[in-house]
């Protein structure tokens, strides 16, 4: 150190703390700075909180940050916020959200399902893939929701939720309410597991199977903390078992449809098709089809699973609950069922589910209302003016609101109204662009009339055998975030058996 150096040091002591503070409140600074030039003049916080924006609010209390995100965005269609670093557009309006959907492209915007998806669901995730690839894949799940297939289903979903519903009764009494939500979950869980993968899952798979969901699902929810001990750390490496144990049941399908066996699940229906299109390169001297291998075919699996699990869960709980506050509604339904299943004891055939007309706009409604995949994230690969006077910078996170959307052009779009799915009525075709539980575009829900199928054949076997009321609190119909959306008490309900039987039931023949 010279002469001059020394001085100024003395005159002007800096320490290392000091010039680290200097640093800090630099980067502070030009993050604040970033933040105002992205927001522009979108609506949105004029000052974040510096490099987690406002995570903590939203891990904390998701549902009140995402009404704050729709009470802003609702004078310009989008607002803006910071997410864990990420610079971040909330869409509310419908319009604006079928932009997204539209370009859903290599270079404009990705569907990634999760801020953090990526890093959860692992790379063999369809909703990661383009074009020709993606179209190529869905064309290869089609087998899977023939009617034929379907009408398979409907066998194994019947079995487990007149199992599971029996078991709800035997729960509850009249001082012993029970909470819907989890019990959905788990009756999901275990149709998700016999419709897809049937026998080749074993009792000990099964068991190890429900813990790694489990993992999975609270580390949906879970700061991006990606270390030992952490949920997402947790969550992240349960997604690799499961996939791990999914794409074992799909090498021993294959192994029984290469014998000529008729399918008798999901995987056998995707694995017959599989086998299908590798002879048939075989026998043109091709090389072997993309994304034919076990661990990929467990991954694809799994992405029907996870589709199929907590939205339905969701659908399921608001469906009991609104039936409940609706009792003239239910009636209605109960009606249909009469009709139409005069031995309310005997099985439900497929085409007796496509009878229900009623019980399905029901459905409809239910997920109108209440949909259960409220925001479906995208990242931008570039610079999209989205408005004439707004420009959504490359690499923000797009949520564009289903919720939002929802309640947008519909007749009384605030009231429970299964008639505006009515054949007079046909809301779902006037409105279309905003009736969105199924997404819209390229990644529309392939397996949309198996989720419909399920919701529908739930609420004709718990309608009537089960006789439901409310454990009413202040808030329980407010509005949870977990991360699908359900009723803040999870469903709190007394159930009975119901008495009322069909015409022809066993109770009544005798």
């Amino acid at each position: 150190m010279d002469m001059n150096s020394s001085l100024l040091f003395r005159l002007f002591p800096i320490s290392w703390h000091s010039v680290i503070a200097a640093l800090v409140t630099l980067l502070i600074a030009w993050q604040q700075f970033a933040y105002s030039m992205k927001k522009n003049s979108i609506p949105g916080p004029s000052v974040v909180i510096p490099f987690i924006g406002g995570a903590i609010e939203m891990v904390r209390n998701p549902t009140k940050f995402w009404d704050n995100q729709a009470k802003a965005a609702r004078s310009f269609g989008l607002a803006g916020n910071l997410l864990f670093g990420k610079f971040i557009v909330f869409i509310q309006d419908s319009e604006l959200s079928q932009k997204i959907f539209a370009n859903v492209k290599p270079d404009v915007f990705h569907l990634i399902g999760h801020p953090f998806g990526k890093k959860l669901f692992g790379e063999h995730n369809l909703i990661y893939m383009f074009g020709e690839e993606h179209k190529n894949l869905r064309r290869r799940f089609a087998p899977n929701f023939t009617l034929k297939a379907l009408g398979i289903y409907v066998g194994i979903q019947e079995k487990v939720i007149r199992q599971h519903i029996r078991e709800w009764i035997a729960m509850s009494s009249e001082d012993k309410p029970i909470a819907l939500r989890s019990l959905c979950r788990d009756m999901n869980l275990e149709t998700s597991q016999n419709v897809f993968v049937g026998p080749y899952l074993t009792s000990e798979a099964r068991e190890q199977f429900y813990r790694d969901y489990n993992l999975f699902n609270t580390g949906l929810m879970a700061l991006p903390i990606d270390f030992p001990g952490f949920a997402f750390y947790k969550a992240k490496h349960s997604v690799s078992r499961l996939a791990k144990t999914l794409g074992e049941c799909a090498h021993q399908s294959k192994g029984v449809m290469e014998l000529g066996v008729e399918p008798t699940c999901l995987v056998d229906f995707f694995m017959a098709e599989t086998l299908k299109e590798i002879k048939d390169a075989e026998q043109r001297g091709a090389p072997k089809p993309l994304h034919t291998d076990d661990i990929e075919m467990g991954g694809f699996l799994f992405d029907f699973l996870f589709a199929a699990q907590d939205a339905s869960t969701s659908s399921l709980v608001w469906a009991v609950t609104l039936l409940e506050s609706n009792p003239e509604i239910l009636e209605k339904v109960r009606e249909e069922q009469r009709r139409i299943r005069p031995d309310f004891d005997a099985p439900i055939s497929s085409e007796q589910i496509r009878e229900m007309k009623y019980t399905e706009m029901v459905v409809k409604e239910v997920i109108r209302f209440r949909p259960p995949a409220t925001l479906v994230p995208h990242i931008a690969a570039v610079d999209f003016p989205i408005t004439e006077n707004y420009t959504i910078p490359k690499g923000s996170i797009i949520f564009p609101s289903l919720f939002e959307s929802s309640f947008q052009g519909f007749t009384d779009a605030y009231k429970f109204d299964p008639e505006r799915f009515s054949s007079s009525r046909q809301e779902d075709q006037l409105y279309k662009r905003n009736w969105l539980p199924f997404g819209a575009g390229a990644h529309q829900c392939v397996g949309q009339r198996y989720a419909l199928n399920h919701l529908v054949l739930f609420v004709a076997l718990f309608s009537t055998s089960v006789d439901c009321t409310r454990c009413r609190t202040p808030d329980c119909d407010e509005i949870a975030y977990v991360p699908t959306i359900v009723p803040k008490d999870e469903g709190l309900v007394y159930l009975s058996s119901r008495r009322e039987t069909g015409p022809n039931t066993r109770e009544n023949k005798d």
